[in-house]
């Protein structure tokens, strides 16, 4: 199955697994045991390889600390460290538990799936700050989610994949889709910040003039988003097909390919996606509510907290599995990671939540500041020129480190 979604998972082998791949071949259960019994064994069984799928599922013991001291009323800076980290692991389960789920659905509606949940964790924390007329918050998390995973993890993917080699070949094809795409959605932020510019002396006229220009623009955004799902997934699906350069393991690459295995049933999935997306939503209430009091006693601007802070939340743990998948030679599915997830935040969530801000009267713009939109398209610039052959080394990891 093709690897869809803008946020690119990877498959279970490339998860940091704290247990073997041994998990549903074998029996767990006496055959003499009731049923009560073995469902009971199953389901701890189930529970515990879920929770040791990745390293990062450590930090699941501030999920309770950050509710309970929200519920509380404990200190805002408490608060919000507590939610920070306990944002964090349910990142990574929410992505584990769609790779499952979305695994049985087939192929069509499993890379639907993994596009509606691949930003999850962003669209809730974004969704949250915009009930609460935080549009600066939300802007600047968009927009840093977007920089870390084009700058940040692209190039430590170039920097650390291309080590000890010459170069790293990839799907050039699939790569100059997505940032070609990117170069339009940044277009689509010049535009506003341009009329914004233009119309700068009427005041009224360039609010109201940029709101109907930003709506129009996210309605454009989001029938491009569809038109590539259907691009991905059906009629250009062979280009979407891992065309990995050499393994670093030739014996490996030459033997059959092991069937991979799965944990969670497509119901255990489905209820690991409600609960962890619940947890999420209360952690990112507490988590949004405390800002203000952070940026009153710890002088931290609410730009810092969205462009640096909250993309570490939704994206920590799989910017660190894009940079192993890399230096196992799997380029594609390391660039899907970082390019796509990039991808589907400027096309579906930014654009999403401009509409979602039009429906609930928060006047929620594609109009970020001047400097943010020239950082943003100098960006994207840099990644197409240094894709566009269809290979990868370190100093071009250097080069988006240093951009």
């Amino acid at each position: 199955m093709p690897d869809d979604s803008g946020n690119g998972s990877a498959d279970a082998n490339e998860r940091s697994g704290l247990l073997g791949n041994n998990h549903s071949g074998q029996s767990h259960w006496n055959e003499d045991d009731s049923f009560i019994v073995r469902y009971t064994k199953h389901t701890l069984h189930v529970t515990k390889a879920t929770l040791f799928s990745n390293y990062v599922n450590v930090l699941l013991v501030f999920v309770p600390l950050g509710i309970i001291a929200g519920l509380l009323g404990w200190n805002p800076s408490v608060i919000f460290i507590l939610n920070f980290f306990a944002i964090i692991p349910l990142a990574s389960l929410l992505s584990f538990a769609t790779e499952e789920l979305a695994a049985k659905l087939g192929q069509t509606i499993g890379g639907l799936l993994n596009a509606t949940f691949g930003n999850a964790v962003e669209l809730i924390v974004s969704i949250v700050a915009l009930k609460n007329n935080e549009i600066r918050i939300v802007q600047s998390s968009m927009l840093g989610s977007i920089l870390s995973n084009i700058l940040l993890v692209l190039g430590c993917c170039f920097l650390i994949g291309g080590y000890g080699r010459l170069e790293q070949k990839f799907n050039m094809t699939v790569a100059s889709t997505m940032s070609s795409l990117m170069a339009v959605a940044s277009a689509s932020l010049i535009i506003p910040a341009t009329l914004y510019a233009a119309l700068r002396g009427s005041r009224e006229d360039s609010k109201e003039g940029i709101l109907v220009v930003s709506r129009g623009t996210s309605i454009i955004l989001l029938i491009l988003y569809v038109m590539y799902l259907y691009f991905q997934l059906k009629s250009h699906a062979s280009l979407f097909e891992e065309t990995n350069g050499d393994s670093e393991d030739p014996e490996a690459a030459e033997g059959p390919k092991e069937e991979e295995e799965h944990i969670l049933s497509p119901v255990a999935a489905a209820v690991a996606l409600v609960i962890i997306t619940i947890a999420v939503a209360v952690c990112a209430e507490f988590l949004v509510d405390s800002i203000d009091d952070i940026v009153k006693t710890a002088n931290v601007s609410k730009t810092f907290i969205g462009l640096v802070l909250i993309p570490i939340v939704g994206n920590a743990a799989e910017h660190v599995t894009a940079v192993v998948v890399a230096r196992k030679n799997k380029m594609d599915l390391a660039i899907n990671v970082a390019i796509g997830s990039s991808m589907q935040i400027a096309l579906l969530v930014t654009p999403f939540l401009v509409i979602l801000g039009w429906i609930i009267h928060v006047d929620m713009t594609l109009r970020f500041e001047t400097f943010e939109t020239v950082v943003f398209f100098l960006s994207v610039l840099v990644v197409n020129y240094l894709i566009q052959d269809g290979a990868s080394n370190y100093l071009e990891g250097a080069m988006l480190l240093g951009t």
